[in-house]
């Protein structure tokens, strides 16, 4: 019997897999479940429908990412910091720090999770940190830490 499959089942079909299995795993299992449905024509038709939808909606994610991207490359965030005689500073700067500086001088809200800040920020200075908008797009923000 064929069945579009509702959600992931490990072992059988992810989630969208139109597969052949066993009448009665199906009867008594995915239906009951709601794991599967039956693969009828207007089944086949609304997921291919659904698919197109998921795939349009991708895409515009994706340039929005890509926008962003364009955004932030030309964007400078300045930091004010206590700093040393020798330039380090006070404390550090983090991915947190930068996401509301960023927020606050440029209007653009990035989630601080996103930015990929492989430690803190410890010295006076212009620093390149990358910041993750998509799975396939990266940007990067200039950091320049001055004296406070």
């Amino acid at each position: 019997m064929k069945v579009i499959f509702l959600k992931d089942v490990k072992g059988k079909g992810n989630k969208g897999e139109i597969k052949d299995v066993p009448t009665g795993y199906a009867h008594n299992y995915l239906f009951k479940n709601n794991l599967a449905e039956e693969a009828t024509p207007g089944n086949v038709k609304k997921l291919k429908t659904q698919q197109k939808k998921a795939a349009a909606n991708a895409a515009e994610v994706k340039q929005e990412a890509e926008d962003l991207k364009n955004t932030l490359d030309s964007i400078k965030v300045e930091i004010k910091a206590k700093s040393g005689d020798t330039g380090q500073l006070f404390g550090s700067i983090t991915n947190k720090q930068i996401a509301e500086e960023l927020k606050k001088q440029h209007k653009h809200e990035v989630d601080r999770r996103k930015i990929e800040l492989d430690e803190p920020i410890r010295t006076l200075g212009t620093t390149k940190v990358p910041v993750k908008l998509h799975p396939d797009v990266t940007g990067t923000i200039t950091v320049a830490v001055v004296e406070e």
